[in-house]
């Protein structure tokens, strides 16, 4: 149960007054967080942070104000000028004048008598609002506030998001309702820690960002902001502390192997493992013989040989009696993979399955009983192994591909399948070292850093639209020499909002150039023809592929030597890195062409720079941290792990560590949260939507 001492910040906004069940809707739709299924409550709304300040100070008179420029204008005004009885889109003009000049006052659909009584003629107002310049005349378009003389005008007004149909005065009212709604909570952060940053408390620096005096009160490095980025880094950090100390408390059990399997693994593979590689298959041995339960990421940049690792490590708990599962995120990489696995672990003496929603019927049956009596020791596929009716003889690996695309629930999940097994989580995203402790604070790192003998460097070049003809010219003669090239678009159709060439309109348009040797493959395609187009490409019926990003996870076409990505400028330089990492995984040199649309903006010119300049998928993602933020990063505004309400890591980062090491010591010290600072620090997680770590305090 969730303390009543929060029940005023867990209130729907709608009961806040002048909040009616419509702007409840519109304040949904500007709140940080997912709030798709529930009304906005007052804490979503109080962690909606201004962006930046007016400044209503500013009062130059009529001929010295900046065009564009918020100004308060003291104005005797002289007459009202009506438009003409049935001509409703001519506004309504008030002009008004101060020692400097004369200015306009314009109205749309405004009510006459209203304005009469607002801006009498004769009569000195204030009034604020933007200035517009038109052919060397003044005018604003309905002021912001008209005021008589004497009254007060906020002088300074601070600016949040909004979406069409609020406005930031009704918002700015709502926000001054829900700060008196702020209980006197007690403190959960370290008395010396809040000294050493300078903290306020926590309802203090909730007032002092909606209250402030000076833009300098609103930036990301103010103490106000830090505190409440340090609350949310603290409860995320808590809350995975929580599920690594209940996942290990469910004891593990030690998986004795002698490396026989793994030593005939390496004699059926046809190169030998990178130094990195073997490093990483002893950490993952060392904890699969350890008592505790392991949890760790193996993170590798596309084409680092994470699939062989994995094997390596199911070969181990294959040897000692148990069996594995290996979770992809959709049915194309979940095949792949069984096609890389099963010859391989048929090779020493392993039997491999793939259950997805595809196995049907009697097949089905076959698979689920093979899983049960224990015949089948790997199985492969995507969450469909975690639904009802998938039952284990003894699941002692789980191995998850492609983590951010699940979060902490889907382990907790996987982790109730089997009797606590092992868990190995593998990520071709290159994430930043900050962003592996905010979503993956829980576990130990493994990461692969070289890539396997014989890959070729890619060679990335950049190319304006203007040049597709010639473009089109070289890859025809391209695949008539034998090659295979990628061509990807952001967009499955044509839309008329965003003019970006989409993936159906450049197959028509490159058809009737390379014929029978186009394909055609993107994610609103039924899984067996997204099949069918990757078999065809893969055997070479097909040389050129059209797709959007559905093959930039993980599709293997090793003698694949050409990607185009059509619109680059579209994308972040995360994708870009994983899909030109689709090619180069052969023999043969391989070239990325990076086609953009210009006039470029300053974050997309640096996105194609870093692109020709490196091919470290690390580099990369620290550059693409500094260009977009976390929140895009991961993608994790549709995935599990966390994009932050308040916190920036770009900003924040050097208080992530400080979290870890915190919450770290609060449950080495105080494990159920039972103490003064961890009954506190219950509040912080709850406030943070962190309850799932609660629940896990009373599962014990």
């Amino acid at each position: 149960m969730r303390p009543s001492l929060l029940d005023p910040l867990f209130a729907p906004v709608s009961s806040l007054d002048g909040v009616g069940p419509k702007l409840a809707g519109l304040i949904a739709r500007i709140v940080p967080g997912d709030v798709q299924d529930r009304e906005a409550r007052i804490a979503d709304l109080l962690f909606t942070l201004p962006h930046s300040l007016i400044d209503r100070r500013n009062r130059p008179g009529i001929a010295h104000a900046a065009e564009g420029a918020i100004v308060t204008l003291e104005l005797r005004i002289d007459r009202h000028q009506p438009p003409p009885r049935g001509k409703k889109n001519v506004p309504y003009r008030v002009y008004g004048h101060d020692d400097t000049g004369e200015i306009a006052l314009v109205f749309f659909h405004a009510k006459g008598p209203w304005l009469e009584r607002s801006l009498p003629e004769g009569e000195t107002v204030l009034v604020s609002g933007r200035m517009e310049w038109f052919n060397g005349r003044p005018s604003m378009v309905h002021p912001d506030y008209i005021a008589r003389p004497g009254e007060v005008l906020p002088e300074i007004e601070p600016v949040y998001p909004l979406t069409a149909g609020l406005s930031g005065r009704v918002l700015r009212k709502a926000m001054h309702a829900a700060l008196t709604r702020v209980p006197d909570l007690p403190e959960w952060q370290d008395g010396e820690l809040m000294r050493r940053q300078s903290f306020p408390p926590f309802g203090d620096a909730l007032k002092r960002l909606h209250d402030p005096q000076a833009v300098a009160e609103i930036s990301l490095d103010n103490p106000a902001r830090r505190r409440l980025a340090y609350d949310e880094f603290l409860a995320g950090q808590l809350s995975l502390a929580l599920v690594r100390s209940r996942i290990r408390r469910l004891a593990g059990r030690p998986l004795a192997a002698s490396g026989r399997l793994q030593a005939q693994l390496r004699l059926a593979l046809p190169y030998s493992l990178t130094g990195s590689q073997e490093l990483a298959v002893a950490e993952i041995s060392a904890d699969l013989e350890k008592p505790e339960r392991m949890l760790r990421l193996l993170q590798g940049d596309v084409g680092s040989g994470k699939t062989i690792v994995a094997l390596m490590a199911i070969a181990h708990a294959a040897e000692a009696g148990g069996q594995s599962a290996l979770m992809a995120p959709t049915e194309i990489l979940a095949r792949q993979h069984l096609a890389t696995i099963a010859p391989l672990a048929e090779r020493i003496g392993l039997k491999a399955a793939i259950l997805s929603g595809r196995e049907k019927g009697r097949e089905r049956e076959t698979i689920l009983a093979g899983l049960a009596d224990g015949t089948i020791d790997i199985v492969i596929g995507t969450h469909a192994l975690f639904q009802q009716g998938v039952a284990f003889k003894d699941l002692v690996l789980a191995v998850v591909d492609e983590q951010h695309r699940f979060g902490v629930h889907q382990r907790l999940a996987m982790t109730a399948k089997g009797n606590a097994p092992d868990m190995l989580v593998m990520t071709a995203t290159p994430i930043p070292r900050t962003l592996v402790l905010t979503a993956f604070g829980d576990m130990d790192v493994s990461r692969l850093t070289e890539k396997p003998a014989g890959r070729q460097p890619i060679r990335t070049v950049t190319l304006p639209l203007e040049r597709l003809d010639e473009l089109v010219g070289r890859m025809r003669r391209a695949v008539d020499e034998g090659q295979k090239v990628y061509w990807i678009c952001p967009l499955v159709e044509e839309s008329e909002e965003i003019a970006l060439m989409a993936a159906e309109d450049r197959f028509k348009s490159l058809k009737p150039v390379f014929g029978d040797t186009i394909g055609l493959v993107h994610g609103r395609m039924s899984g067996m023809l997204k099949d069918e187009a990757m078999r065809a490409f893969k055997a070479g019926e097909t040389r050129l592929l059209v797709g959007t990003t559905v093959i930039e996870v993980g599709v293997d076409v090793p003698d694949a030597t050409i990607m185009v990505i059509e619109h680059a400028e579209r994308f972040g330089l995360s994708q870009l890195h994983q899909l030109r990492g689709r090619v180069g995984r052969g023999e043969k040199p391989s070239s990325c062409v990076l086609l953009y649309k210009g006039p470029l903006g300053e974050t997309a010119h640096r996105r194609l720079e870093v692109m020709r300049e490196t091919e470290d998928g690390f580099e990369i993602a620290e550059e693409d941290l500094k260009l977009r933020g976390e929140g895009e990063l991961l993608g994790t505004r549709q995935s599990g792990t966390p994009g932050f309400r308040v916190a920036r890591i770009e900003a924040h980062g050097d208080l992530l560590g400080i979290a870890r090491d915190d919450a770290r010591l609060v449950l080495a010290t105080d494990p159920e949260l039972n103490g003064a600072r961890g009954r506190a620090l219950r509040l912080l997680l709850y406030l943070f939507g962190r309850d799932e770590a609660i629940r896990l305090l009373r599962a014990g």
